[in-house]
């Protein structure tokens, strides 16, 4: 199957040297593709207005935006490395660099391990508390990619990686995690299972043919079933974190709305077709969008007391 793909900096024409070099990096880090960053990035912004009560500092904001994106690019060349040698044979994942050889493992390697500096760089400006959570981060980022190997919840690992930053947002503005932050974490991880679920429905059958494990494989034709269960669940844990931290009509809205987005996906599923799964998929970030937004006026109509 690689060979219907021919190597990225083959297809860069008489480009320098150095643009070919930074556009194999790029896409190494899905730059081009920020669903990923956005993912990670809506609990993250959850959590900071939960903690922050509408109003987070903005330079912790500011923090945890870029980290995000450091984070997740930084995850993107950790999983390349750790499927080096089965993203060929899948058709979705035959093109990326490290599949044609426009870039080497090392390299990926290094990606990784420079990006994650960069990220802790950003964790140093704030407290000691969140600084030794942001270890448990980079240990999750660099542990989820080998998880497909061993279980079939490599979204469940994938879920904790990406909720982490819930806890260090009630860190980086309480020094605390109270009861509320881990509510808002399980709903992260439930949400992860969703999308990433939907994610690996695109992916089965090949999976199935080089031996990856995921949750698709294991639900089998309960996927959509367990799919809409984990949806119930995390509205549910949405809106008791909303309880929680006496939040009202406007959060409740936006809960409203989110749970819509929903149904569409599980219409999007219903005959479990490659690009619609991935439609479904990619239609989680509007979900993410819906609940900050419902969170963003409900503080500003009922500001936190």
């Amino acid at each position: 199957m690689t060979g219907r793909y021919p190597r990225i900096d083959a297809l860069q024409g008489d480009r320098p040297l150095w643009q070919r070099r930074l556009r194999n990096y790029w896409q190494l880090v899905r730059a081009d593709r920020p669903i990923g960053i956005l993912l990670l990035l809506w609990p993250a912004l959850w959590a900071l207005w939960f903690a922050g009560g509408g109003q987070p500092l903005w330079w912790v904001v500011l923090i945890f935006i870029l980290g995000t994106a450091l984070m997740r690019s930084a995850g993107c060349a950790i999983n390349d490395f750790a499927d080096r040698h089965v993203d060929g044979q899948v058709e979705r994942t035959s093109g990326r660099p490290l599949a044609t050889g426009a870039v080497s493992p090392r390299e990926a390697v290094w990606v990784f391990v420079v990006l994650s500096l960069c990220a802790f760089g950003l964790v140093l400006f704030l407290n000691q508390l969140t600084i030794l959570h942001s270890f448990i981060a980079v240990a999750l980022a660099a542990v989820y990619p080998f998880m497909k190997r061993y279980t079939h919840l490599p979204q469940l690992v994938l879920g904790v990686a990406f909720g982490w930053a819930v806890p260090m947002a009630f860190t980086a503005l309480q020094n605390q995690i109270p009861a509320v932050a881990w509510v808002l974490f399980a709903a992260t991880v439930t949400w992860a299972l969703i999308y990433d679920t939907m994610y690996a429905m695109v992916d089965r059958e090949d999976d199935l043919k080089v031996g990856i494990k995921s949750s698709a494989i294991l639900f089998g034709r309960s996927d959509r079933l367990v799919i809409g269960l984990l949806q119930l669940l995390m509205l549910f844990l949405l809106w008791n974190a909303g309880e929680m931290a006496g939040r009202g009509l406007w959060w409740q809205a936006g809960l409203v709305a989110a749970a819509g987005l929903f149904a569409w996906q599980q219409y999007l599923i219903r005959e479990r077709e490659r690009k619609a799964c991935f439609q479904a998929f990619l239609n989680n970030n509007w979900f993410g969008l819906l609940v900050f937004a419902g969170l963003f006026v409900d503080f500003l109509v009922t500001p936190a007391s």
